[in-house]
């Protein structure tokens, strides 16, 4: 099948548009950045060939060399794959690691979504010393238990390697007292980080001006 007989909703593009980089797999990433597909696949079946054979993380460090002519991808593609790498390494560089040691911490790192219209599901997936790995939203929108799946935390925190979490939100009403559906959520996700071995350390719930910690409130 074609992109262009996909639904919208599913071309990589649209979904970026619409949704954000974080909800993209990285083949229909890398996909953008293709923008056709090959010889008898669509630009997304090309992609997962090519994460397949370079195993994901190897092709950030492929050279020119390595991929030109990759199930024909050519030089343009090559030269657009490899520079977009190069350029991610430049920025990263030099980042410094977030130690989020409080509620306080995370109320200072999420301060592009505590006075937003809408709640903002974020995690934070860290290593064993509390140092952000990184940090991804998981839905949009007003929480409940369905809409935030355990699944939709934890595969995320697994492929990143995490050993523990913080889950936080905002509430636009400007009071973060948890409500109970936020009880009911934090309690499933720290009975499946139980069950995986990876710790919710705490569920902060954040507004303008103030937080609310499950951790400090002895919630969790």
């Amino acid at each position: 099948m074609k992109i262009k007989d996909f639904p919208k909703v599913d071309r990589p593009r649209e979904k970026l548009e619409k949704y954000g980089p974080e909800k993209l797999s990285n083949s229909e990433l890398l996909a953008i950045l293709l923008r056709t597909g090959g010889k008898g696949v669509n630009v997304v079946e090309l992609a997962k060939k090519i994460l397949a054979k370079f195993s994901g993380v190897g092709l950030a460090k492929a050279s020119f060399k390595d991929l030109k002519n990759t199930f024909g991808l050519g030089a343009a593609k090559t030269c657009e794959i490899v520079a977009c790498f190069e350029l991610g390494r430049r920025f990263l560089k030099n980042k410094k690691s977030i130690l989020l040691l409080s509620p306080q911490d995370v109320w200072n790192e999420l301060k592009d979504i505590r006075d937003n219209k809408k709640e903002h599901f974020v995690i934070f997936f860290l290593d064993a010393r509390n140092q952000e790995i990184r940090r991804e939203i998981i839905s949009v929108g007003s929480l409940n238990a369905n809409l935030v799946h355990p699944r939709e935390v934890f595969e995320p925190a697994v492929a990143s390697l995490a050993a523990q979490i913080i889950i936080a939100h905002n509430h636009p009403s400007g009071n973060p007292e948890a409500s109970e559906e936020d009880l009911k959520i934090t309690k499933r996700l720290v009975e499946a980080g139980k069950i995986l071995g990876i710790d919710v350390i705490d569920h902060v719930v954040v507004s303008e001006g103030e937080y609310f910690s499950f951790k400090e409130k002895k919630l969790i």
